[in-house]
């Protein structure tokens, strides 16, 4: 263990992901066992400008796994992206002897870790979003609930679409990636699925599509469509006026966010934690831990940052061919 590397803090910031609790039970245990203390940070970069840091032990996170919220509570602050309120995250830690901070968040989240890093506090980011939008990882903390949560619902409202004889469009999350979008049109068999990473706004073809389904016998339509693209009730009323089929608009919203983690992103999660804590000890800063080719690694926070990310061509291609 390194020498400096004392006590440990941890919080939760940006958007709240299932399987984010996991990650900070990992942490906890984790650095106890390797000796360090360890301090809960509340509410993210706000909690900590405000102090809202306390200590925690091995009890303290117990039963945490199978709640779909953090206990340590989330938050977006503005003060922390001014350099002063930079600063003054710097000298709270060292005022409550944070020698490194675990920061499990999304993009914003690592920017305020590479800021801290700067100014002394030993950083490691672990990615938690279930937007799955990480350029350096192809495995994000959320994702995998986020999902599962999404499908199921899909799954009823295809119920009632089919009852119904209708045209049902689900707005589902992700910012302004597809990739939830992309994974629960292939898992509920929608017949579109709408990306913001490729969406051209042409309504019509989907219009085509709904007259040609119906013309050989189909009596219902899923469009899945991403909260990149959004305004789903406005498209809604303007395909049952194209069609003549009544077509009904439902937007998943932060539903998608809650519920207990599924054991990906349990096991996961844990894996990060205990990552990110050794990772901390070996003497490493300005880090993200990542879930890159089937194994878990760290990337600079700058180098992470600055990656793009795609969708998956095959993924797409499977997305469009077996919805003929």
């Amino acid at each position: 263990m390194s020498k400096e590397m004392k006590t440990i803090g941890v919080l939760t910031s940006g958007g709240d992901a299932p399987g984010m609790n996991a990650a900070v039970r990992a942490v906890v245990r984790t650095a106890l066992s390797l000796g360090c203390k360890v301090k809960g940070i509340q509410k993210g970069y706000a909690g900590l400008l405000n102090e809202e840091i306390f200590d925690l032990d091995a009890l303290s996170v117990c039963d945490s796994l199978k709640r779909g919220v953090t206990f340590l509570y989330t938050a977006r602050c503005a003060e922390f992206r001014t350099v002063e309120g930079q600063k003054k995250g710097a000298e709270i830690c060292r005022k409550h002897g944070i020698d490194g901070i675990v920061v499990i968040g999304g993009d914003g989240s690592f920017n305020g870790a590479a800021k801290l890093a700067k100014y002394g506090i030993n950083t490691i980011g672990v990615p938690g979003t279930i937007d799955l939008d990480i350029a350096c990882t192809d495995y994000t903390i959320g994702f995998d609930t986020a999902v599962n949560t999404a499908m199921d619902a899909i799954d009823k409202v295809r119920d009632t679409s089919t009852s119904h004889e209708r045209c049902s469009i689900i707005e589902v999350m992700g910012r302004n990636a597809g990739y939830i979008a992309l994974w629960c049109g292939i898992a509920n068999g929608a017949e579109d699925i709408l990306l913001p990473e490729k969406f051209d706004y042409n309504e019509q073809q989907i219009i085509d599509h709904i007259i040609r389904s119906r013309k050989v016998g189909k009596t219902h339509h899923i469009i899945v469509n991403a909260e990149g693209i959004g305004h789903s009730a406005g498209m809604a009323r303007r395909i049952e006026a194209a069609t003549g089929i009544e077509t009904r608009a439902t937007i998943l919203g932060h539903l998608q966010r809650g519920g207990s983690p599924t054991a990906k992103d349990r096991v996961y999660a844990s894996i990060m934690g205990t990552y990110a804590v050794k990772a901390l000890l070996e003497g490493k800063s300005n880090r993200v831990v990542a879930h890159k080719n089937g194994e878990f690694t760290d990337f600079d926070i700058q180098e992470a940052l600055q990656m793009q990310k795609g969708l998956d061509d095959f993924q797409l291609y499977v997305s469009k061919v077996l919805t003929i």
